[in-house]
């Protein structure tokens, strides 16, 4: 999916979209203290980054690097780092959890069924991710409204109870040109993949380019039925 060429204004709308959701980021750490926001590096994740570590920093931000992302996603770190002159606190998966999996079911056993595909991603990010939340009340998440039929009954606050804590959706009603107007507008680094028709970014095996038509998590485990695209973070939501 191409994004436009040349950057566009920052409109009124757009900006009072932007304050509601720093709004609602200040809310979480004024209810609940310890927040700490869970990064995809995805486009939508840019403009929570800067929203957080302009606005919101006592907001901790960390990611999980599964073990086998895109180049592209390393890249894209160094540069955000690089604009914030702060540290993305990096989880990784257990060596053994993964050595283990690899030996009963090869390396990319995920193909072959969706339980090989669920246990993969739950020792490359459903471990890691609890483990990343340990000791925080709150976790923010980028998912909005328009990006799937099962992320469309999402909720700016609710309570994760698999997690036992609270998960925050701040940009819930941000549209995809709303994305990607504000990550132009502040000239925000992001994932070059996004212009080569990757609207969602996750594993390298597991994700590939969309269709025109498509929603944009067609490119996440494409040969699963659409209903089971998700890798256990946000599990279900509910109807």
């Amino acid at each position: 999916m191409s994004q436009p060429a040349t950057p566009p204004t920052l409109s009124d709308a757009l900006q009072a979209k932007a304050d509601a959701s720093i709004a609602r980021l200040r809310a979480a750490v004024a209810e609940y203290g310890l927040v700490t926001y869970s990064s995809s590096l995805g486009a939508e994740s840019m403009v929570l980054t800067d929203l957080i570590w302009t606005h919101v920093p006592e907001i901790d931000i960390f990611t999980l690097d599964t073990g086998r992302l895109f180049e592209e996603a390393f890249t894209l770190m160094d540069r955000l780092e690089g604009r914030y002159k702060r540290r993305v606190r990096v989880v990784y998966p257990a060596a053994s959890d993964i050595e283990t999996y690899v030996r009963e079911n090869g390396a990319n056993g995920f193909y072959n069924s969706l339980e090989q595909r669920q246990a993969c991603c739950f020792i490359r990010k459903t471990v890691p991710f609890r483990r990343g939340i340990a000791g925080f009340k709150a976790w923010v998440t980028g998912v909005r409204h328009e990006q799937s039929a099962t992320r469309s009954a999402a909720q700016p606050v609710e309570f994760d109870a698999p997690n036992g804590l609270y998960k925050i959706a701040p940009i819930l009603d941000w549209t995809h040109e709303d994305v990607w107007a504000w990550i132009r507008a502040r000239k925000l680094p992001y994932n070059p993949l996004h212009d080569r028709g990757y609207p969602s970014i996750g594993c390298a095996p597991c994700t590939r380019a969309i269709e025109p038509g498509e929603d944009s998590r067609a490119g996440r485990w494409w040969w699963e039925a659409t209903a089971n695209r998700e890798c256990g973070l946000h599990p279900k939501f509910k109807d």
